[in-house]
């Protein structure tokens, strides 16, 4: 074995092998799993929270199957958010076939892919509907906070959308309402 130096440290690297990786990269790289564990651990806690603040103001008023009947197809399309938690949240976006949800932090300034998947649109009036959504995989399979579940179920009622996301381990359930 020889003795080599780098960047002032002496390191004994056995004869007839090179020191591939430097300090520097090495450094680089526990910096880099170091910012992937504390994002989790942040989207953990807001998760966490999220559960903490849902809740259900009453009974909805009942109505006749006429006044149901005459009503158009309840349309779940357009933006859903969960609770603010000091500028962290999940924002989904529903348009006619598909469901895009993403973690959003720093005030709106982060925004990373959480669920790319299908959407079902109810055929007419509900107050409570379910789909299991399939996921994108192209687009998701990429994006390190992705979930990575085939599937995803999601349930509307008490006009909000709910769904189970798990985070290192643990599983929650986040509410999310219609802007």
């Amino acid at each position: 074995q020889e003795p080599t130096t780098q960047n002032n440290t002496l390191r004994v690297v056995p004869k007839g092998q090179t020191h591939i990786k430097t300090s520097t990269v090495q450094r680089q790289e526990r910096k880099c799993k170091l910012m992937k564990k504390k994002i989790l651990t942040v989207l953990f806690l807001l998760t966490m929270t999220l559960t903490a603040c849902g809740g259900n103001s009453g009974d909805p008023i009942q109505e006749t199957s006429e006044e149901q009947e005459a009503k158009e197809p309840t349309d779940l399309t357009g933006t859903w958010k969960s609770q603010d938690n000091n500028g962290a949240y999940m924002e989904a976006v529903i348009s006619e076939n598909s469901i895009e949800i993403n973690w959003i932090s720093d005030g709106g300034k982060t925004k990373s892919i959480y669920w790319v998947g299908t959407y079902t649109a109810p055929t007419e009036f509900v107050e409570e509907y379910s789909w299991t959504s399939e996921r994108d995989k192209e687009k998701t399979d990429s994006a390190l906070l992705a979930s990575t579940d085939d599937t995803k179920d999601f349930l509307y009622s008490n006009e909000k959308i709910s769904y189970e996301a798990s985070a290192m381990g643990t599983t929650t359930t986040v509410e999310l309402t219609k802007e």
